[in-house]
């Protein structure tokens, strides 16, 4: 849990997951564990996933016996844990993969558990985006942990007993599979875009297999509640090379849970002398808002926040038409439109 760059750390000290579940379920939960499988089948791979005298206690036996030890330990319970993923040492510096799917064995004991009919969490350890299009449709809840330190464990405790209610938001964009990659929310527009709400079109860009769209879009994160925008509402419709003007909308926290969310404010520069970005990240906020609650949440736009630099390397803003958005994430986003003059 504490991650690659974690070279000089005691890890005998942080709790494990296990110890933070006993721990944070209490006296009135009984938490059962069993192994379930190796990081991978292959134990040289295994073995180039661990450095600096760590080791993952590699078990000599049988998948099929490992898989059976967890189905026979998850026999009695309400709901099951999957820890899976990666090892600290599996991703990060000199740890490049062709293959960014959940490792192998544990992709079988995870499609195993959820064939029991119990509810399966899937707390996902990772040190970069994985390719979950399955685990997506299949698995009820996924809760991405990444390497989260010496903490880590009471954190993921905390959510998956529901005394805390998770607001985290990715900082990557995670695609449907390899074949998209390089993908990434800030692209630059193409000469042959594909038609808004279309899976393919010859001679577009475009894929005949897959949509554009990534499995999840940067600034993704769901919550045990639901959060409702309104429309964005510009202060003005102009704005001046020395003025400023406020984009606004409403938030409402349209579920049963109280919950915090990052309210996310992009902008496109339609035209520039150079080509610019679908869009970019200009600003976010994240608040707190109880159940039923509605709050305004409001940006300021300047000429200064519209500044990119030029083909001769030069810091500057261009009048013309931007597009203003703002929503949860970069994809489910409410947009208006203003000119700089």
């Amino acid at each position: 849990m504490p991650g690659t760059w974690s070279v000089a750390v005691n890890l005998d000290k942080p709790q494990t997951v296990i110890e933070a579940m006993q721990a944070v379920g209490g006296k009135n939960v009984k938490v059962v564990y069993a192994k379930g499988s190796n990081l991978t089948a292959d134990a040289k791979l295994e073995e180039n996933a661990t450095m600096f005298g760590r080791t993952l206690n590699r078990d000599d036996r049988t998948k099929e016996q490992l898989l059976n030890e967890a189905l026979e330990a998850s026999r009695d319970a309400d709901v099951i844990v999957a820890a899976l993923g990666e090892s600290s040492e599996f991703s990060g510096e000199a740890s490049s993969r062709s293959n960014i799917d959940i490792p192998d064995v544990q992709k079988e004991l995870l499609a195993e558990l959820l064939k029991t009919g119990k509810p399966v969490v899937l707390v996902l350890f990772t040190g970069r985006p994985l390719t979950l299009t399955w685990e997506n449709e299949n698995v009820p809840a996924i809760l991405n942990v990444w390497f989260g330190g010496s903490e880590a464990a009471p954190a993921i405790a905390d959510v998956v007993f529901g005394d805390v209610n998770p607001s985290g938001k990715l900082v990557a964009t995670f695609p449907q599979n390899v074949g998209q990659i390089p993908l990434f929310y800030n692209h630059k527009n193409t000469g042959r875009p594909l038609a808004e709400g279309k899976w393919f079109e010859k001679f577009r860009s475009n894929y005949i297999d897959v949509t554009n769209e990534p499995l999840y879009p940067f600034g993704y994160g769901l919550s045990y509640t639901q959060f409702t925008y309104g429309d964005v509402a510009l202060s003005s419709a102009k704005l001046d090379q020395n003025g400023e003007l406020t984009a606004s909308i409403t938030v409402t926290n349209s579920g049963k849970y109280d919950g915090k969310e990052v309210v996310q404010l992009y902008i496109r520069d339609l035209v520039g002398s150079v080509t610019r970005p679908v869009k970019e990240l200009k600003g976010f906020e994240k608040i707190e808002l109880k159940a039923g609650e509605t709050k305004t949440v409001s940006f300021k736009i300047t000429p200064e926040l519209l500044k990119f630099y030029n083909y001769d390397l030069e810091y500057v803003f261009e009048p013309g038409d931007f597009d203003v958005m703002i929503g949860g994430d970069s994809q489910n986003i409410k947009t208006a439109r203003f000119t700089l003059n």
